[in-house]
């Protein structure tokens, strides 16, 4: 763990700390098990998010493709009789392919990640609303999903299946992130994404890999979200997850920047960002608030990033008399002058 997610680890301590002498009931063993849920659902799609962000783009669809992905998923089975393992390989297979497109997009028609991802929330949303003709969808009263249902949001050993999930995730993508080539050419692109394509890395699929990362796990989390609410209205169903995600991968130490974080500390960010509105709850504030909480998060994570990128930008002083060359940042990638 590094020294910011060591930070956000004592920092998550005294939140739950202080919520706890505030409200003893904070740590109850019901509120204990919601909020590992709860941290499940939004932490396997917000590692997602958290990996686009470190390339240095965004991901503001997300909330839409849960509702789209959400309402195929239950047409799958409940209308159209398809094998559940079938269905919910369609479901992964549509985030991955969502995903994919927008990076394509992103590299390939050079537009900007926020103007992608933000028609992407558009088509995604409104597609999903003419698909079920404005209409609830849900599972009804029957019995043939119960199975599956347990699999994807019950429990195990007293643990909810969505946290064991996020841990099997966050261990998947901690290896591809910080053990990898491929993590490492993320963190390069992020940094300096000229200076990455002059090193001879393929940037752009490296960029798509990103998108269709997080347009998987995005599908991943559409399964876990269906079975926990039973039902999608595709008008309000993923309704601002896109922030939840953006937040927690911000509390984790990923820069908007690009070029930092990790997947420890987006996991910390989600736990950070679940017991911050369970503090709400528990305190009585409106539920009306938790947006104006996400903001405030978000927008202290990057007043509080901005003095680590100043002193991360090399100054005139790091060149040396006589020579003509400045030392090169830590992490940075080199040129190819070949």
């Amino acid at each position: 763990m590094a020294r910011k997610d060591w930070g956000l680890l004592l920092l998550l301590l005294v939140v739950g700390g202080v919520t706890a002498i505030l409200n003893p009931r904070f740590l109850s063993a019901v509120n204990l098990l919601d909020m590992a849920n709860l941290i499940g659902l939004f932490g396997i799609f917000s590692i997602g998010v958290g990996m686009v962000i470190i390339t240095g783009g965004i991901d503001l669809s997300v909330g839409s493709i849960f509702a789209l992905l959400g309402v195929v998923f239950i047409d799958l089975l409940v209308n159209r009789g398809v094998p559940w393992p079938l269905a919910i390989l369609a479901v992964v297979a549509g985030g991955v392919v969502l995903g994919g497109l927008q990076g394509l997009l992103v590299t390939k028609a050079k537009l900007q990640p926020f103007v992608v991802t933000l028609c992407g929330l558009l088509i995604y949303r409104g597609a999903a609303r003419y698909y079920t003709t404005d209409a609830t969808m849900g599972f009804g009263y029957s019995d043939d999903f119960d199975w599956l249902g347990w699999l994807a949001s019950g429990r195990s050993w007293g643990i909810p299946h969505p946290f064991i999930l996020l841990i099997i995730v966050a261990v998947v993508m901690g290896v591809l992130l910080h053990r990898s080539v491929f993590g490492r050419y993320l963190f390069a692109i992020g940094r300096n994404e000229e200076a990455a394509r002059f090193s001879g890395i393929r940037t752009d699929a490296v960029v798509i890999g990103a998108y269709v990362i997080s347009g998987g796990l995005a599908g991943v989390a559409t399964i876990c979200l269906v079975f926990y609410t039973n039902s999608v209205s595709p008008s309000s169903f993923g309704n601002f997850y896109e922030l939840y995600a953006i937040a927690a991968a911000v509390l984790g130490g990923c820069s908007l920047r690009g070029g930092e974080g990790s997947v420890i500390g987006i996991v910390l960010g989600t736990a950070l960002l679940q017991v911050l509105q369970n503090l709400v709850n528990i305190l009585g504030i409106p539920s009306s608030l938790n947006f104006a909480v996400m903001g405030t998060v978000i927008l202290l994570g990057v007043l509080a990033d901005q003095p680590i990128v100043r002193r991360a930008i090399p100054s005139f002083r790091t060149l040396r008399p006589g020579r003509g060359t400045a030392k090169p940042v830590p992490g940075s990638v080199a040129p190819d002058r070949s």
